[in-house]
């Protein structure tokens, strides 16, 4: 084999390659015997048909398996032998070959480039810790009580008011006619709910039982069912009960009721849910701290491939987002070229971010072993209750997607591995300073490539099926089923 390299410029790499014919020529030999035992012809026995005969019905096809595999092992070979690791999948352009001939062919690849990076331990890193407040916990507990509690009839008379359940016969007319879906009888309504239209629930607060009432409304222009959006309607209702929510005691029998063997072993565990919370966002911003702290220590030259790629990405998904509606203001309007220059910069830093934590998981043997891949696949299987072995099949059967999946988990591997070498200062806060929109922050900032939002990445795939109606509702519904 014969290499000439013909470009080298910054990471972008070219190289011609001759096969001599003769090499060519002893691979297809060996392909020809390799499967003249295994070949049936009429009037000859396993391994006695004529070389000649074999290369006339099976040279074609076995001469096009033998130059794949040439170009693939010598391809390899001038990558291995200048010690060169390609960004993305070479390009290779066949330039000559005829029958008898040598081989010649073009490889262009763009290389990762040398990354040295800085010294970890000079970094200085937050981690936020919030004390968790009591009244936290009191306050969940509270909520789990009302939600698990019962409703019963008014002990004494009295109006009905917000978190009420009134129970209704109703009728509604639109140009004094009935209209379909706009009748029920003995429907519980819990006011304040928002689950009725606008303005219905408002009018039924303030009544007594056995009123008689009539409720008037406007149908939402976007109303699901054609036929009534937009549109006025009368309700004539009757108001046959007033209940009172009662919320559940706080004991031991409700602690169990939700799976736990004590009210304290409850309260330990909403206690325990609020501290994985709270570390899990504290985290995340953390990581934000570092990756920006990263990307302003490191520079160095980026595969132009890898960042057209990554720009690309986050192209198409605006525009997925725009024929579906539900594009973000920020980007509306704007030309695929105006996208282009606004995003590119996050494209920029992704790729830098991406090939920094890579090299160091590289560099340090940083793997993502079995057992991180089993949990994470029970954490996503978790996400959808009662299909969760059919998303683990998904998974398996999917190496792509499975690959996706662990992206992450290598990439909070290598993260770890160099928050254990920075210098972190624990930074006592409050809940709310801790959940405080990043924006939000008073303290001044710098200009950073991170301060651009760009759209998260979606996996289709990933969508749980839709939950289907029980039953039908009233028309009176906010939202048509």
């Amino acid at each position: 084999m014969q290499v000439t390299e013909t470009k080298n410029e910054g990471l972008a790499r070219e190289f011609k390659v001759v096969v001599p014919a003769a090499l060519i020529e002893e691979k297809v030999v060996a392909k020809l015997d390799e499967i003249k035992d295994q070949v049936r012809l009429p009037g000859f026995r396993p391994g006695k048909i004529p070389a000649k005969l074999l290369r006339q019905r099976y040279g074609q096809s076995i001469m096009g398996e033998v130059l794949e595999a040439t170009v693939n092992e010598n391809t390899g070979k001038v990558l291995n032998d200048n010690d060169l690791r390609p960004a993305v999948q070479p390009k290779i352009e066949v330039t000559k070959f005829d029958d008898g001939g040598d081989l010649e062919f073009d490889i262009a690849v763009e290389v990762i480039p040398a990354i040295e990076a800085m010294d970890f331990k000079k970094l200085k890193l937050t981690r936020e810790v919030v004390e968790l407040d009591d009244a936290k916990v009191t306050e969940t507990l509270e909520r789990i009580a009302a939600a698990q509690g019962t409703t019963a009839p008014l002990t004494r008379k009295r109006k009905s008011k917000t978190g009420d359940v009134v129970v209704i016969d109703f009728l509604g007319k639109i140009d004094g006619e009935a209209f379909e879906g706009g009748k029920a009888e003995a429907y519980e309504l819990e006011l304040g709910s928002g689950s009725f239209i606008e303005g219905f629930e408002e009018q039924l607060t303030g009544v007594n039982a056995d009123d008689e009432i009539v409720v008037k409304v406007k149908f939402p222009e976007e109303y699901g069912a054609a036929e009534l959006a937009g549109k006025d309607a009368e309700f004539d209702v009757t108001v046959k009960e007033i209940k009172e929510k009662k919320p559940a005691e706080l004991d031991d029998e409700l602690a169990k009721k939700l799976g736990q063997d004590s009210f304290e072993a409850l309260k330990d565990a909403i206690r325990k849910d609020f501290g994985r919370e709270y570390e899990s966002v504290s985290r995340q911003k953390m990581k934000r701290e570092l990756l920006d702290a990263l990307a302003e220590n490191h520079s160095f030259e980026l595969p132009t491939s890898l960042v057209d790629n990554e720009l690309e990405g986050i192209i198409g998904q605006i525009k997925q987002a725009r024929e579906a509606g539900q594009e973000d203001d920020e980007t509306k309007g704007k030309s695929e070229e105006e996208l282009t220059a606004e995003f590119r910069e996050i494209a920029e830093r992704r790729v830098l971010l991406g090939l920094l934590l890579a090299e160091v998981g590289r560099k340090n043997e940083i793997q993502v072993t079995q057992e991180d891949v089993n949990k994470v696949l029970v954490a996503e299987a978790q996400k959808y209750p009662g299909q969760e072995q059919q998303v683990i099949e998904f998974y398996k059967n999917n190496p792509q997607a499975l690959q996706a999946l662990q992206g992450p988990v290598y990439e909070d591997k290598v993260v770890d591995f160099i928050v254990e070498l920075a210098k972190v200062e624990d930074k006592t806060v409050t809940v709310d300073e801790l959940l405080k929109p990043e924006e939000e922050d008073e303290a001044p900032k710098k200009k950073k490539s991170a301060a651009k939002k760009a759209p998260a990445k979606k996996d289709a795939e990933k969508k749980a099926p839709a939950k289907k109606a029980a039953d039908k509702k009233p028309a009176a519904k906010k939202k048509a089923d």
